[in-house]
């Protein structure tokens, strides 16, 4: 019924949406904090993307190399002087702040770039293929999954292989416990907010070169990312991408059915796997 290209553009449109939910992922894994600003930054990392390149003549990759550092920055400084006052038992401080962030991070876009689209020129690598059997693949989309897999990746490495992995676990599992053997849990925090804006950055980066932005797309981007969080049980970095790429073949197998279908069979999608398997495919928290 649908064709091998179908399937394999919709695992390739998987990985960019694995790359949205990663940074939500990683923050929800360590501290219980649902962003709801998330995908507002990552439009923000693009904007930052394409001011950097327009200012210094940069491509958009060279660009994203400034812009990781910086978004790394402004995760610190948001966990250290605003989230960390409002984390606590209750959720709804944490969700009213960042509700506030998001409608803040677009109100300034739209002073500041206007209501118009924009997109990352990345020049011929664009409208680049190549050809995999019967299968043409674009290389902005088979780069985009293997940046995925390598964020993926290299959080799991960072959080099983180094000290302070061992801090984001402990800190994870008791805080409490974790400061009183020497762990401060706002700095750990302040960490993991500042490496999820790295990979927002990341995912800004490919979000501007596939498709054009604007400052109202946070909200979608929001939702792609916490439906591919939950379809592959929350706290797991390697759920994450499975979920993404669930999404990413429900939206393409819907779009050739009808292409009006395309966003409706990633929600049909979600909400059918909820049915089956309310805690998501791999429901296990980071640990």
């Amino acid at each position: 019924m649908f064709s091998l290209d179908t399937i394999v553009q919709g695992l390739l449109l998987g990985g960019l949406y694995a790359l949205f939910a990663a940074g939500l992922s990683l923050v929800f894994g360590i501290m219980r904090l649902v962003n709801l600003a998330h995908g507002d930054l990552i439009v923000l990392g693009a904007y930052l993307i394409l001011g950097l390149g327009t200012a210094t003549g940069m491509s958009p990759f060279a660009a994203a190399l400034i812009a990781m550092p910086l978004m790394f920055a402004l995760g610190w400084l948001l966990q250290t002087r605003l989230l960390n006052r409002v984390l606590g038992e209750d959720i709804l401080p944490p969700l009213l702040v960042t509700f506030g962030l998001s409608v803040v991070i677009q109100n300034g876009l739209l002073a500041a770039f206007t209501a118009d689209s924009r997109k990352l020129a990345a020049g011929p690598v664009e409208a680049a293929s190549v050809a995999v059997g019967p299968v043409q693949m674009g290389v902005m989309p088979v780069m985009t999954l293997a940046t995925a897999v390598a964020v993926i990746l290299g959080l799991n490495l960072l959080f099983y292989r180094t000290a302070l992995g061992r801090a984001f676990r402990a800190t994870s599992d008791d805080a409490v416990t974790a400061q009183l053997m020497g762990i401060r849990p706002q700095r750990i925090f302040a960490m993991a907010t500042g490496i999820a804006l790295v990979v927002a950055a990341i995912a800004a980066l490919y979000l501007g070169t596939r498709a054009n932005f604007d400052p109202s797309i946070g909200p979608a981007r929001l939702l792609y990312a916490f439906e591919a969080v939950i379809i592959g049980g929350l706290g797991s970095l390697w759920g994450t991408l499975a979920g993404g790429v669930v999404i990413g073949l429900a939206q393409t197998m819907g779009a050739a059915i009808n292409p009006e279908w395309q966003i409706l069979a990633g929600h049909v999608a979600f909400v059918l796997i909820l049915m089956v398997r309310p805690r998501g495919l791999f429901p296990r928290a980071i640990d």
